[in-house]
């Protein structure tokens, strides 16, 4: 908790309360050590246990990780079988009167069209798919024998990283997701769907979630996130060149709307009868910006206002050409990269290994740039937009009030970008 005063979120409550929160944040709020990962919360003091249960009228679950290619056991067990561990705690408070799931709009992966406000059936697969039928026990089974196997070959600690990892991509690709993060996010809306019974049950589904519109400020970012890296990483000069479809939509949606939206959400179906609720909370439906745009922003603020190199000196970005296609993004890698490495190989070769640090770091970061793309690639060539019908009638109820925004129709783009979101990367999580 106390790591999470320091960060600059709480800078105007520390104007007005003083710089040590500690006193009054514990008159508000008590926090409990958990792992959503274990039964019960991880939480094994049953009288606590009993207490928060017969305290509790409604659950948020924000616990995920969203890493695309996180281990795969990992993974699981946070965004999948975490949720229905909480989804099953939940069921055990006496006056819960909702649970809160925020999933993400892109568990539907590489979706075409207008994307749907709908929930998942058990063992449901995407478009594309190999298998027909998503069996989530078969999946932690494979799971278990595969650390069980590494753990009989005494694999190294960073063997089990990487063999999860790509076992991850692998049985998401299968299914057809994209990746580890989206898979087991579509799993754990299964889970909640077949488990939900009695408690009332809301999705929020956020698309790209980016720094605070408004609120408490302007510009908060907690970390890099998501596309935010390609931002990091052409203004430093490592990125020459841009790869994604131009006129695809990128779904994006300030952190703070998002909580508005949630807050609104909960207080609208409050004391109302039990059922299923699923919000998209995006912009590409009310307010949408393309993939060119983004990219044109990004040329044009780090042109005015360049990143530094480590000796202080500005670092000059060039206006980068976009690769429309992953056909001619491996193309241009082979014939700008690949004889470069090719010559460093046969160099280091000829000269007994003297080249061998060089030629490893260049075909490390090759081999990363294509893993990168790979990764973003359902993002970057993404042909859906996010119906957002559920969501607009939430807005209807609140429109007037200036108090929870989230209309993503407010946000104009070329300001929000150039004069907040830019500004905010670099101020908190470069800082």
């Amino acid at each position: 908790m106390f790591q999470v005063l320091n960060t600059g979120l709480f800078g105007i409550l520390k104007a007005k309360y003083g710089a040590d929160l500690s006193p009054f944040l514990l008159s508000k709020v008590i926090p409990v050590c958990g792992d959503v990962s274990y039964e019960n919360l991880g939480i094994f003091d049953s009288k606590l246990r009993d207490e928060i249960s017969q305290e509790v009228d409604i659950i948020v679950n924000s616990a995920a990780t969203t890493k695309f290619d996180e281990r795969y056991d990992v993974a699981m067990g946070i965004n999948a079988l975490g949720a229905m561990h909480v989804q099953k705690f939940a069921r055990n408070c006496s006056t819960i009167e909702m649970f809160v799931h925020v999933s993400t709009a892109y568990v539907h992966g590489s979706s075409v069209g207008i994307v749907p406000e709908k929930p998942f059936r058990m063992g449901e697969t995407l478009d594309g798919a190999e298998i027909s039928y998503l069996d989530i026990n078969t999946e932690k089974k494979i799971v278990e024998e595969r650390l069980r196997g590494l753990e009989a070959q005494n694999a190294t600690e960073l063997k089990i990283k990487s063999v999860m990892r790509n076992l991850g991509i692998e049985r998401a690709k299968l299914h057809g997701w994209p990746n580890t993060y989206v898979f087991t996010k579509a799993m754990g809306e299964m889970l909640l769907e077949k488990l939900k019974e009695n408690v009332k049950l809301i999705i929020v589904r956020p698309t790209i979630i980016t720094s605070t519109y408004k609120e408490p400020f302007s510009g908060w970012t907690e970390s890099i996130r998501t596309l935010d890296s390609i931002f990091v990483g052409y203004g430093k000069g490592k990125i020459k060149f841009f790869v994604g479809d131009p006129d695809s939509i990128l779904d994006m949606i300030p952190g703070d709307m998002v909580v508005n939206s949630m807050l609104v959400a909960m207080a609208m179906h409050t004391n109302q009868p039990s059922h299923r609720l699923i919000y998209h909370i995006g912009s590409s439906r009310r307010n949408p910006l393309k993939y060119a745009d983004m990219k044109w922003l990004m040329y044009r603020y780090l042109t005015k206002n360049p990143l530094l190199d480590t000796g202080g000196k500005p670092i000059k970005v060039e206006e980068a050409k976009i690769l429309e296609t992953m056909a001619s993004f491996h193309r241009y890698i082979a014939i700008h990269y690949l004889p470069f490495i090719q010559m460093l190989k046969l160099a280091n070769m000829i000269l007994c290994n003297h080249f061998e640090h060089v030629h490893v770091n260049a075909r490390r970061r090759v081999n990363h740039s294509i893993r990168l793309a790979e990764l973003y690639k359902p993002y970057l060539f993404f042909q859906g937009i996010f119906d957002d019908s559920t969501t607009e009638n939430l807005r209807t109820a609140t429109r007037g009030s200036e108090v929870f925004n989230f209309d993503p129709k407010c946000i104009q783009w070329e300001d929000y970008f150039m004069n907040i979101h830019f500004p905010g990367i670099i101020k908190y999580a470069l800082k």
